[in-house]
């Protein structure tokens, strides 16, 4: 499983631990991720997903897990939230 949002994209950043001597060396600070189910009210569905605290924090700030997919860019979703996106733009277009 790779270590990155499915919803903000948010991955792991490089970094340095730092010595009290000044010494360098290479470390790796990874994003806090919890599998949480989040539900969709357009598809009436709960969809399992792998995000991110932050993430989490702003999709419940936006409105939900449907507002946040139609508000983010493709770039930044993972293939299984993308493939949410497609099924939600879908239903919103047809009850239009």
């Amino acid at each position: 499983m790779s270590r990155i949002c499915e919803l903000t994209g948010k991955g792991r950043q490089v970094g340095n631990n730092v010595s009290h001597a000044n010494n360098k060396t290479k470390r790796v600070y990874l994003p806090n991720l919890q599998n949480v189910t989040l539900l969709s009210e357009g598809l009436d569905r709960s969809f399992r997903l792998r995000v991110s605290t932050n993430g989490l924090r702003s999709v419940e700030h936006v409105g939900g897990l449907d507002n946040w997919l139609l508000k983010t860019a493709n770039v930044k979703l993972s293939l299984r939230a993308q493939k949410i996106k497609r099924d939600l733009a879908k239903k919103v277009a047809v009850a239009a």
